[in-house]
């Protein structure tokens, strides 16, 4: 059984900073594609940065510049630095693991979790 376990978030000041957390336990392989989204109440879950094997990174346009994602695969793990941040970026804040190089609807997500951004 596949496990995505998030970290690190919290309530912080605008301006601040965060880093997230996703470490994976189970039977699993590195070689996948992973990846940040986050949801706020009465929207849609919004995709943020994906991580490719090979380090190569992608992000949505709200978050380049103030985020970095970066990935462990000797601990099979994915972190988000969070920086600069606004209100506008409290959210649920969820992780993803694919089961390949491509996103598909079997992914494993983390259960997620708050990030406020409040003074």
């Amino acid at each position: 059984q596949v496990q995505l376990m998030e970290s690190g978030g919290g309530l912080v000041q605008p301006g601040g900073s965060l880093r997230l957390s996703c470490a994976t336990s189970g039977t699993i392989w590195s070689g996948v594609l992973m990846g940040w989204y986050r949801q706020v109440p009465g929207k849609q879950r919004e995709w943020i940065a994906s991580i490719a094997p090979t380090g190569y990174s992608t992000y949505a346009d709200s978050v380049r510049g103030r985020f970095t994602i970066s990935r462990d695969d000797a601990k099979f793990s994915v972190a988000l630095q969070m920086d600069n941040l606004t209100p506008e970026d409290t959210a649920t804040y969820y992780c993803r693991r694919a089961k390949g190089r491509t996103w598909d609807i079997s992914d494993y997500w983390g259960q997620g979790m708050q990030v406020t951004v409040s003074s």
